[in-house]
């Protein structure tokens, strides 16, 4: 398999499986997704289809509106982490909803949260789509 096809399905397996767990969160485990948490299944949800499609049909440009869309979510899950481990920031949040954007419902070694995970999986993918433009751009694809 080429080069580029590995970052693409790697960046696919990324954002399946951050997917699969917001699911399981949301619906297996009756978790209520707070406001910042939709818009971060807003970012994350189409990369799957995107990223699966790209990694079919072989497409490098993909990685021009993934970057984008996880840039974007990335941004909304770091201001969601911070307002749930900052007191600085958790007291200027803005009442999200019905879900306090503030809770969280799990807590894993003290630093990992659902909005953490998507983090990850966004700072993750972010990286991938910045290769793939590097790599297309310099024509170093094998």
């Amino acid at each position: 398999m080429a080069q580029r096809e590995n970052h693409l399905l790697a960046a696919w397996i990324v954002a399946f499986i951050a997917t699969l767990g917001s699911l399981y969160f949301s619906e297996v485990l009756k978790f209520i997704p707070c406001e910042l948490c939709w818009y971060q299944r807003i970012f994350m949800y189409p990369q799957v289809f995107l990223l699966g499609m790209a990694f079919v049909r072989k497409e490098l440009a993909i990685a021009r509106y993934t970057l984008m869309l996880s840039v974007i979510g990335g941004t909304i899950s770091s201001y969601h982490y911070l307002i749930q481990k900052v007191t600085f920031f958790r007291n200027a949040a803005p009442s999200c909803g019905i879900v306090p954007c503030t809770g969280d419902y799990l807590n894993w070694l003290g630093f990992i949260t659902i909005p953490f995970l998507a983090l990850i999986a966004f700072i993750f993918i972010s990286i991938i789509s910045y290769r793939l433009i590097k790599m297309e751009k310099e024509g170093n694809i094998r």
